[in-house]
């Protein structure tokens, strides 16, 4: 098993650019320390359904209301930075937001990912983004994973998804054969789905699925923050 660079085409160069937005790594970074309302805030403004700030600070009363000011004023700051970098997402055309939040996303993943002890302990080239996963004998796939942990005993191969509609057979199969494929080299390789989506909605879409997916580890909004413990 080895893991080899994505090829540049023209999607990888069009959304290297997006990844690489200011607005991207500053929403990523306040998430990453972000409590479970304030994902659940961030994630309902980013669906771009109202650019009205007044409306959310009225939908979210426990992050924004006179208890939530007088309780910790750090952390109603952080609401507040949160619904802005939000606003901003909402705010852009329907195709650009699909795919500024998903790159938030990935950016969110490896941000978490980076915070495991031993990774953070290893060499930064640990966790990679676009990147493939190569088998002697076995066909490539055609897609690159969103975040790969390339670190000898522990490696991974994560799937971001911004929503659980994004969950499908082609996703659940890739990181399934992968998996399976290292299992027949002795590789303990982790497969991964994130998805920053309700759990409750990303489990009624896997039962609906066809595709193995019983060795998949699903994290979800509500369960962000276990990717800091692998």
């Amino acid at each position: 098993m080895r893991f080899q660079d994505a090829a540049p085409d023209a999607r990888a160069v069009v959304y290297a650019g997006i990844q690489a937005e200011p607005l991207v790594a500053r929403a990523a970074a306040l998430l990453a320390d972000a409590t479970p309302a304030q994902r659940v805030m961030a994630r309902a403004v980013m669906n771009g359904m109202t650019t009205e700030p007044a409306r959310w600070l009225a939908m979210f009363p426990t992050l924004f209301g006179p208890s939530a000011a007088a309780a910790d004023q750090a952390e109603r700051g952080r609401s507040e930075a949160l619904l802005a970098a939000s606003l901003e997402v909402a705010e852009r055309g329907e195709q650009v937001r699909s795919q500024v939040r998903g790159a938030i996303v990935e950016s969110l993943t490896e941000t978490l990912v980076r915070r495991r002890p031993k990774i953070a302990a290893a060499a930064s080239s640990a966790v990679r983004r676009e990147r493939r996963i190569l088998f002697d004998g076995v066909r490539a796939e055609a897609h690159p994973y969103d975040v790969t942990v390339e670190m000898a005993g522990a490696p991974g191969a994560i799937d971001c998804k911004w929503g659980a509609r994004g969950i499908n057979a082609d996703v659940l199969h890739q990181l399934d054969d992968a998996r399976a494929h290292a299992a027949d080299e002795d590789e303990p390789l982790t497969a991964t789905i994130v998805v920053f989506d309700a759990e409750r909605s990303c489990n009624v879409r896997l039962e609906r699925q066809t595709a193995p997916h019983g060795a998949t580890r699903l994290i979800a909004l509500e369960t962000l923050d276990e990717l800091t413990r692998g």
